[in-house]
């Protein structure tokens, strides 16, 4: 039987992938939406990805995605630091590489759990 935890911890990761996933245009509407600034899509994503390991051994998530969720934390990763700073405008998520590599990684997760990587993004509460 699945435990509400467990159900949650892999709503979050889906979630985060799904933001990851989308369209660059679709990326920063939710952003503008949300009033979040871009990075907010990398925290989210290494917030659930560490969540991950305990997930596969739970069985409620393949271990062979694993790899591809380890290319978008390598990724997004190394995108930071202060010399990256134009790495995380708005702009960047429709032209930078690893924008489109970790996009095209966390589509490649959703097809492999749920069968598509197209979802509607989540509404998120922000606490100021």
């Amino acid at each position: 039987m699945e435990t509400p935890d467990a159900s949650f911890r892999r709503r979050l990761l889906i979630e985060s992938l799904t933001v990851l996933a989308a369209d660059a245009q679709i990326q920063a509407a939710w952003l503008d939406r949300h009033g979040v600034v871009t990075d907010e899509i990398a925290l989210d994503f290494d917030h659930a990805f560490g969540l991950a390991d305990e997930l596969v051994a739970q069985g409620r998530l393949t271990s062979g995605v694993m790899a591809d969720l380890e290319g978008i934390d390598v990724i997004l990763s190394g995108m930071s630091g202060g010399e990256n700073h134009d790495r995380w405008t708005r702009d960047a998520l429709s032209t930078d590489e690893g924008w489109a590599e970790a996009r095209r990684l966390a589509r490649r997760v959703l097809v492999a759990e749920l069968g598509e990587w197209e979802r509607s993004l989540p509404e998120i509460t922000v606490v100021r």
